[in-house]
């Protein structure tokens, strides 16, 4: 009953294979120059319907958020995102890093989503040209967010509005991207550049590859400096073609939205089963597939005795224990029933 994290799961049967055929199909053009990775950026064409799409593969969800931000902001710039934003909660100093002192700025809003009145109000501020202040650059929103709840097509169009009004880009940190676009239902390009986006670091870790992130950029203007950026932070692979037969995989015949479906199905199943529990109560709406949750002590003393692992999560009420529980593409449903039959037990 391992609810920790999506980090902690194995990889998709799939995409080990397709990993091992690379292993044994010889020698391949290294550097990205090799056949795999020709394929999946021919594949993120067709998925987002964007023929001049450009994509980069990575090995780390970190690499991809902070060499895109890199592209979308001068070292004297301004990134502005929701102050649990992954990229300022947890990726320690590498966007200051990487885009060599860029400012990381916070912009409120409920549920872990920027509050796009409050990024218009922010943005409209007379500091444009001004020495003495960071230079509004860039505008970073996570999906899914870091509260499990999902930006709409609309939701994403209206911080976009005020984005690219100012002159600014917006990037999008698509770690849990798949689930979100399970969640909502809508194509790929409505949920990205349709809706605004300018770069997506679009995730495949958390959802079934060993290690493999892939950055989207939809303005090819916007990537010409990625790849010395990549070779300069130390994270472009000789044997490219390793990472890029991952993503093919989890963009073949859909394994990447059936795994998210999945995932997101078993959040809803620990959902119904928790939820008329005497005690529970959900912190925000489940989206996607993490679950922010109170648990009377009983029931989490209980749950912890017999083995059942997830996060603690601070609450905004004194008092309260919160946790956090998610769920992953190979999330089994006897896990959910045991997990479910000792909490309303207990």
């Amino acid at each position: 009953m391992n609810f920790r994290s999506d980090n902690e799961v194995g990889a998709h049967p799939a995409i080990i294979e397709a990993v091992s055929r690379a292993f044994s199909g010889g020698t391949a053009p290294s550097y990205g120059a090799d056949a795999w990775t020709h394929k999946v950026e021919q594949r993120l064409r067709d998925l987002f319907e964007r023929p001049d799409l450009v994509a980069f593969p990575v090995a780390t969800g970190t690499a991809a958020n902070v060499l895109s931000l890199a592209c979308c902001t001068p070292p004297w710039g301004a990134i502005f995102c929701h102050p649990a934003a992954h990229i300022l909660v947890d990726e320690a100093n590498a966007p200051e890093f990487f885009t060599s002192g860029a400012k990381l700025c916070t912009v409120g809003g409920a549920s872990g989503k920027i509050d796009p009145r409050k990024l218009a109000e922010t943005l409209a501020e007379p500091v444009y040209g001004v020495v003495h202040h960071p230079q509004p650059a860039a505008v970073s929103i996570t999906q899914a967010t870091e509260s499990g709840t999902v930006y709409g097509p609309e939701e994403v169009a209206a911080i976009a509005t005020s984005t690219h009004r100012h002159g600014l880009k917006l990037h999008m940190d698509g770690a849990r991207f798949a689930n979100a676009l399970a969640f909502v239902g809508c194509t790929p390009a409505e949920l990205s550049w349709k809706a605004g986006v300018d770069v997506l670091s679009l995730g495949a870790t958390k959802n079934g590859a060993i290690a493999a992130e892939v950055v989207v950029f939809f303005d090819a203007n916007l990537a010409r400096e990625f790849e010395f950026r990549r070779k300069r932070g130390g994270h472009l692979l000789s044997k490219m073609r390793f990472l890029s037969a991952q993503l093919d995989a989890y963009f073949t015949d859909g394994l990447w939205l059936a795994n998210a479906r999945h995932a997101n199905a078993m959040a809803r199943l620990l959902v119904a089963g928790l939820t008329p529990l005497k005690g529970t109560q959900l912190l925000y709406a489940v989206d996607a597939n993490e679950i922010f949750v109170v648990l009377p002590a009983r029931m989490h003393d209980a749950l912890e005795a017999a083995g059942a692992q997830y996060h603690p999560w601070p609450s905004d009420r004194p008092g309260e224990r919160a946790f956090r529980l998610v769920t992953a593409f190979d999330t089994s449903p006897a896990d959910v029933d045991r997990f479910l039959s000792i909490a309303k037990a207990a």
